[in-house]
């Protein structure tokens, strides 16, 4: 067996961070993740890059932010190549990887996004669930020979059954690729395309969840007010009233499909059959005898508001809801089990952990940092960052083409909405659901100030420097 271990890389799309039962919620049925929670090492503050897919994904595949790897948008072209993906880097030193499901560095509209230079030799892509690509989707290809389409599935008012289920055919597709591996250590990354909206659950699962027992979105009447003030800052919903999304009548709110909280019984049940699948992956892992010489990392690519502040899907914001995510890390006999950790950690750290763990330098141009010392408990050989970043500049095809920068402290939270004049700082510690913006409050004017400083020194330490200096002119 090959000193180096294998890597199963486990991410849904657009999962919040408070979306796990042994992590504090009661509501959801999250049993199998719960077990990697326990067998390993919860990072209860991970920050992604960006609150949008591509950035977000361009930025931890590559260890640098969004904004120095090129890739500040969804629907790009192409990716931009600028910095090798981490894949690619294992690759090239002796791992066999593969990707399952989305990928999303560059745009898939009408078409299956083009490849950059990735390093997978099995590449089973499919974006989403549905029919929007002729060629080159190989979840609608092995639906077809199932004698359905995804079109006449979509159509079904009980929602796609689990049998037939992008999630489920994605895992079935990592066992496979999972039991047919000899010989080089792997690398796999399950890009799960839930709980992605539409919130379209299958009913056997939609049922184990009843709207009127959610615990609602985190929403004060004045947070219509501070979305107001946002104004045309870009985001894929307008804010949305208590009346519009039933936030004081839960009872009500099985008759009505668009509102907060039966949107959260639907988002927890697509996370109840990611679970599922998620025991499946463990007990392959099992049964074909690694799970000692495999770490196995759950995470998501960014959040969802789910009403919070009155909003639905994503945007120009950076609430927690939005860009605080879960990440699980499980090796057993190297990662800590049963811990939790507090420190402020962020997704582009992934790619430097990875390449740390599989015994191979870490390249000088990665902004991450290796969270391997954290997760072995050598507290005094890892330094914690005393901020965490995320940006967004231009990421959706709206018509503000806004740009806005986050920086997250202990327990501050700044966000300048750039061009615009606004920002927001809140204090976590105090208000940690962010309904009270202290951004124009004089008592903590001096704070504002100094955080922006900070803001900005951060956002320039991430600039590009060019190709490597070779002499001292």
């Amino acid at each position: 067996m090959s000193c180096k271990p294998n890597i199963l890389w486990i991410c849904t799309d657009q999962q919040r961070f408070d979306t796990i039962g042994a992590l504090g919620n009661p509501h959801v049925i999250t049993p199998n993740i719960d077990t990697l929670v326990r067998q390993g090492s919860a990072l209860e503050r991970a920050y992604c890059q960006s609150p949008i897919c591509t950035p977000s994904r361009s930025s931890f595949l590559t260890g640098v932010y969004p904004s120095t790897a090129r890739a500040n948008r969804n629907g790009n072209d192409a990716f931009s190549g600028a910095y090798p993906l981490v894949t690619r880097i294992l690759a090239d030193n002796g791992y066999t990887c593969a990707n399952i499901g989305k990928l999303h560095l560059s745009s898939p509209f009408r078409r299956a996004e083009r490849r950059a230079d990735d390093g997978y030799e099995v590449f089973e892509y499919s974006h989403a669930p549905r029919d929007d690509w002729a060629e080159g989707h190989a979840y609608a290809d092995w639906v077809r020979e199932q004698r359905h389409t995804l079109s006449e599935l979509q159509r079904q008012p009980e929602g796609i059954p689990a049998e037939l289920h992008q999630t489920t055919w994605a895992t079935d597709r990592a066992i496979d690729f999972m039991g047919a591996r000899t010989a080089n250590p792997w690398l796999l990354t399950l890009n799960i395309y839930d709980p992605h909206p539409p919130f379209n659950p299958p009913e056997d699962y939609r049922s184990l969840f009843d709207p009127a027992n959610m615990p609602g979105p985190h929403f004060k009447d004045s947070d219509l007010a501070a979305q107001a003030r946002l104004g045309s800052i870009d985001f894929q919903s307008r804010p949305m009233s208590p009346e519009a999304l039933d936030i004081h009548d839960p009872v009500r709110s099985s008759a009505n499909h668009r509102n907060a909280h039966y949107l959260q019984a639907a988002y927890y049940a697509m996370i109840k059959l990611i679970d599922d699948n998620i025991g499946r992956l463990l007990e392959a892992l099992e049964a074909l005898g690694l799970t000692d010489n495999t770490v196995v990392i759950f995470t998501s690519d960014h959040g969802e508001t789910l009403g919070d502040h009155g909003l639905i899907e994503k945007g120009c914001r950076f609430y927690e809801g939005l860009v605080r995510v879960p990440l699980i890390w499980r090796w057993p006999g190297h990662v800590r089990a049963d811990t939790r950790s507090d420190a402020l950690v962020e997704l582009l750290d992934l790619a430097p952990t990875l390449l740390d763990f599989a015994g191979i330098d870490v390249p000088a141009y990665m902004q991450g940092c290796s969270l391997r010392p954290l997760l072995e408990g050598r507290t005094a050989a890892y330094q914690e960052k005393t901020y965490v970043r995320s940006e967004y500049y231009d990421a959706l095809d709206l018509p503000d083409a806004s740009r806005a920068t986050m920086i997250r402290t202990d327990r501050y939270k700044l966000v300048v909405y750039h061009g615009h004049g606004i920002g927001e700082l809140f204090d976590l510690d105090r208000d940690p659901w962010e309904h009270n913006n202290l951004w124009d409050d004089e008592v903590h004017a001096t704070l504002r100030s100094e955080l922006v400083r900070l803001s900005f020194d951060a956002t320039v330490a991430t600039f590009d420097h060019g190709s490597e200096r070779v002499g001292p002119y």
